[in-house]
């Protein structure tokens, strides 16, 4: 399986205005590129090479030959994307200030045992010593293959960030399924009765809303800048949430065992709250993509699989009688049959129901002894 991981570089100070200046050509090759895939209308990469491979080498001599390719495969990749974006929607052409710069087996080498790696640059190789975490250790010395790998400077700091392949867990089946569901209120329950998320962190979002809006209408130069510092700090606090919420799952969940999601894909083109309300901010807020996608690959390294089932009636169904009535459901936290009278929370329940839809799906039941689901009778 391959993994990511980051590593801060420490270059002398000739080496960082070195590779500052490799930096600023490369990005400068990224938005040639780009621009000229825009206008044009060009997103093959083979055309754009040969639209503009030999004015910027021309243009930057001294520029590795291969970082120039780098940057044009980058540039292809944004404009393919916004292109495709441009369907019914008013998107600008990509450009960058500060493109990170890709590098591959030609371009770079890592000296594991040194703690060095080797990047080639505007005055040729340089090789820069990296800082290791116990995480990026216990990877670097599993680690069977490099990939590709960015650089990136971020505030006057330098990282690589690494593609490598670690060994693949072997996933053996212990017969037990986990339902999950995802949600504003609270980020994840389990149906094995676990609730994931602190009450803190509404607190928090609701406080850094406020201090947004009071900046936006203020208006002020300072104040612009004041809000592009509260972005980045807003946009690590809810990566860090959902970080949080995803390995606690995973750490409540066995080895061999299945977790079940819904699928969620275009919930937010579904909804039918009102343009400007707080449900719809709150809705375009919620990261539920990102949350399964940390969950799923730290799932895959303790031997867990992460599926999907179809989300529908999976909060109006009742997990103890089956019965479904869009009224079931009494309050955001309170699920009530009207069927048969059961009461449990409504995010539990909706779990179960999660994990139970996947069961269905294999044709298997609860008490077939092929697979097994924790469900508890009575009330939450």
């Amino acid at each position: 399986m391959q993994r990511t991981i980051r590593l801060e570089l420490h270059p002398t100070k000739e080496q960082a205005d070195v590779l500052f200046q490799t930096l600023e050509q490369h990005t400068a090759c990224f938005n040639a590129v780009a621009a000229h895939g825009w206008q044009e209308g060009i997103k093959n990469g083979v055309q754009l090479h040969k639209d503009t491979y030999s004015q910027l080498r021309e243009r930057f001599p001294r520029l590795p030959s291969q970082l120039v390719c780098a940057a044009r495969v980058k540039a292809t990749e944004a404009v393919a994307s916004a292109l495709a974006l441009t369907k019914g929607k008013k998107v600008s052409g990509p450009k960058s200030k500060n493109c990170p710069i890709r590098y591959d087996a030609r371009s770079y080498r890592v000296l594991r045992e040194e703690q060095l790696v080797s990047l080639a640059t505007l005055a040729g190789r340089q090789k820069v010593a990296f800082g290791l975490y116990d995480h990026a250790r216990k990877a670097m010395e599993s680690a069977l293959s490099f990939h590709s790998a960015d650089v990136i400077c971020r505030d006057g700091r330098w990282f690589l960030h690494l593609v490598v392949t670690l060994p693949e867990p072997v996933f053996e089946s212990s017969g037990e399924v986990v339902g999950c569901d995802f949600g504003i209120t609270r980020p994840a329950v389990a149906s094995n009765n676990r609730f994931y998320g602190e009450k803190r962190w509404k607190n928090i979002e609701r406080r850094y809303f406020k201090h947004k809006r009071a900046l936006q209408s203020k208006g002020t130069k300072s104040a612009r800048r004041h809000l592009k510092r509260l972005r980045r700090k807003v946009k690590r606090f809810r990566i860090d949430c959902d970080h949080v919420v995803s390995k606690r799952l995973v750490q409540n969940t066995s080895s061999g065992s299945v977790i079940v999601v819904e699928n969620l894909t275009e919930i937010r083109q579904r909804m039918k709250a009102r343009k400007g309300s707080a449900l719809k901010r709150q809705m375009h807020q919620w990261s539920f993509a990102r949350l399964r996608a940390l969950m799923e690959y730290k799932a895959q390294a303790k031997g867990i699989v992460v599926v999907g089932v179809d989300p529908r009636h999976t909060s109006q169904a009742c997990c103890h009688c089956g019965f479904k009535h869009r009224f079931n459901r009494k309050s955001q936290s309170l699920f009530h049959c009207r069927e048969c009278g059961f009461e449990l929370n409504a995010d539990l329940n909706a779990s179960r129901n999660i994990a139970q839809k996947y069961l269905a799906a294999l044709g298997k039941s609860e008490g077939s002894g092929v697979a097994s689901i924790t469900l508890l009778s009575g009330s939450y």
